[in-house]
C-alpha cells in the first residue's frame, strides 16, 4: 500500500496534544492520546515526535504565540508617546480576557518545565523574547521586572479565579517603570 502524502499531519497532532492538554491535562498527554484526538495511526505521533518532550515543546511554541498575537496586535509599543504600563495592563487583559482554556493551557505548559528539562528553553524563550521587546522602551533590568511582575499577576489570576484588576496592574507596572 502506498504512503498516502500528508503534509499537515505534524500540525494536526501539535493541535490535537493541545486539545488533549486543554480536555485532560498534561497528564492526560501521550503519543496515544495525541494519536486519536488528531485521528491518525499511533506510528504517525511517534515519527513526527521521537519523544513525548519533543511533542510538548512543539505544543508549548504553539501556545506562546497566543501572547504574541495579542502584543502584535496592539501596536502600541512602537510608539514612545503611548503610556507602557497601561500598555501592558492592557495586553494582559485582552490576553486573559480571551480564550481562557487556551490561558491555562499556556501557562500548564510553561509550569510543567519545572519538571520536564527540555520545556526549559522554550519557557525562557518566552520571558526572553517578551523582555527584548520590552527593552525598546526602558532598558533590559527594568524589562526583565516587568515581565515578572506580568506573568505573577496573570499566574494569580489564573490560579485563583480573580477578576483582573487592570488598574492594579497599571499602577504597580507604573512603579517598576518609575
Amino acid at each position: 500500500m502506498a504512503r498516502r502524502y500528508d503534509p499537515e499531519r505534524r500540525q494536526r497532532i501539535i493541535d490535537a496534544a493541545i486539545r488533549v492538554v486543554g480536555a485532560k491535562g498534561l497528564a492526560g498527554l501521550s503519543h496515544r492520546s495525541a494519536a486519536a484526538e488528531a485521528d491518525v495511526p499511533l506510528g504517525s505521533t511517534t515519527y513526527h515526535f521521537k519523544t513525548l518532550d519533543e511533542l510538548m515543546v512543539a505544543a508549548l511554541r504553539q501556545a506562546n504565540e497566543g501572547f504574541a498575537k495579542v502584543v502584535a496586535a496592539r501596536g502600541g509599543l512602537e510608539d514612545p508617546r503611548t503610556d507602557l504600563a497601561a500598555e501592558l495592563a492592557g495586553w494582559m487583559g485582552e490576553w486573559l480576557a480571551g480564550d481562557r482554556n487556551g490561558v491555562e493551557l499556556e501557562y500548564e505548559l510553561y509550569l510543567a518545565a519545572l519538571r520536564r528539562p527540555a520545556l526549559r528553553t522554550v519557557a525562557a524563550e518566552w520571558a526572553q523574547d517578551l523582555a527584548e521587546l520590552l527593552s525598546r522602551r526602558t532598558d533590559p533590568v527594568t524589562a526583565r521586572a516587568l515581565v515578572a511582575l506580568m506573568d505573577g499577576i496573570c499566574l494569580q489570576v489564573l490560579l485563583t479565579d480573580a477578576s483582573y484588576d487592570e488598574e492594579y496592574a497599571r499602577d504597580m507596572l507604573g512603579r517598576i517603570i518609575g
